[in-house]
């Protein structure tokens, strides 16, 4: 029997599903190094979202008496109740009609097409989810500096930019709509981009770049999980004063990074959180940076193998060596100082090929092709925010 729909159906499923799942743990380097060496990765979901404990306050019910005075008043341990809602995660491949005829006539020019679409939005997922890792919720992919010249957005940090991209604009309260379904144009690393269409009227400093339809819809990552301000699981640092991350900033002015820094942010991680680091993340210039104070106090800046195949700088500690490691997607002039042991990925499934009518292959209403679409659920929680801190002001090498 000759190749059908149906197989194409199925080589998705059987060939490419397995191969999308390998390559994109391979690419999104953060979340692979997550899934090695933290508590992992759950499944066992339950829903819309995961509800744990966390730990806020000791029982103080204890003290120091003289013979028949009155025993210390019992008191209990204080918990709030967390909330990790999962993020829907979606990627989409298109062939035209004439393109899948060709599973009829020719299966290996089908296959080809195929496997040009499959890898390319494989490649393109891992990449995003690599962003969101060290990103928020609210999905900024640029913040704006000053007001628009027409359609010119100007900023100082374009690493997530690229032409092509399909974006909407909005002010910083990430409510207020600027533009939608935009165009990116052009990129100017690191000074600005153009959009298409009407010019921007209402631009202003602070204003942000989204991908279109993806306004506070993406999965928390590290600048929202490493922080001493905001909810996060629903939990209020203001009241639960405990969940809070440790910050060492300079207000906005680089500073040379020394070996003092990082060991004090280390010990305040200690401190706080009762665990040393376990990974710190950082850019390709924090990291020059690094090695450069290495080679000018004499020590070797060589790199080093870790546990799960990870290779990075070491920092020496008195509770043992911490890997540096780098990361294209972490934002500039920072070292994130993680415990790995205190973050879990939380997932309803891997990625997959939508398929809850039968097929894998949908029609594109009014147009002569067929939609194929990955997904996943998922979102990355953490038990403990103190056990995180966050070094930034770095002055990159």
């Amino acid at each position: 029997m000759g190749a059908t729909l149906t197989t194409a159906t199925n080589i998705l499923k059987e060939i490419y599903e397995p191969k999308i799942q390998d390559q994109l743990q391979n690419y999104n380097k953060a979340s692979k190094r997550l899934e090695k060496s933290s508590e992992g990765i759950t499944n066992k979901v339950g829903g819309k979202y995961v509800e744990f404990p966390i730990h806020v306050k000791r029982n103080h019910g204890i003290g120091a008496r003289l013979e028949n005075e009155t025993l210390p008043t019992a008191q209990n341990q204080g918990y709030s109740q967390a909330h990790v809602r999962l993020a829907y995660l979606y990627g989409s491949i298109q062939l035209s009609g004439p393109s899948i005829e060709l599973v009829n006539t020719d299966f290996q020019a089908f296959a080809s097409i195929l496997d040009e679409e499959v890898n390319g939005v494989q490649t393109d997922l891992a990449h995003d989810m690599n962003r969101q890792t060290f990103s928020t919720h609210v999905g900024a992919l640029m913040t704006s500096t000053a007001a628009y010249a027409a359609n010119t957005i100007t900023t100082t940090n374009t690493q997530y930019m690229e032409v092509g991209m399909y974006v909407d604009i909005y002010a910083s309260d990430a409510t207020t709509l600027r533009a939608a379904g935009r165009n990116v144009t052009a990129v100017n690393p690191d000074t600005s981009i153009v959009v298409d269409g009407a010019a921007i009227a209402t631009g202003a400093s602070g204003d942000i770049v989204v991908r279109n339809g993806s306004i506070n819809r993406e999965t928390i990552g590290f600048a929202e999980i490493v922080n001493n301000t905001g909810t996060l699981y629903d939990v209020d640092p203001t009241v639960d004063t405990v969940w809070k991350s440790v910050m060492n900033n300079n207000g906005g002015t680089p500073r040379a990074l020394s070996e003092g820094l990082m060991t004090k942010m280390a010990d305040d991680v200690y401190k706080n959180g009762g665990d040393t680091p376990t990974v710190i993340w950082t850019t390709l210039g924090v990291r020059r940076a690094y090695a450069n104070l290495l080679t000018q106090q004499r020590r070797f800046a060589n790199t080093t193998e870790f546990t799960g195949g990870f290779k990075g700088l070491a920092f020496t500690t008195d509770n043992g060596e911490i890997p540096v490691m780098t990361d294209v997607d972490c934002q500039p002039n920072r070292m994130y100082f993680l415990n790995e042991k205190k973050l879990k990925i939380y997932r309803e499934n891997d990625w997959s090929f939508m398929d809850r009518d039968g097929s894998k292959w949908q029609r594109v209403i009014g147009v002569d092709a067929y939609t194929a679409t990955l997904y996943t659920y998922r979102q990355l929680g953490t038990h403990r925010r103190a056990s995180h801190g966050l070094l930034s002001d770095i002055t990159e090498g």
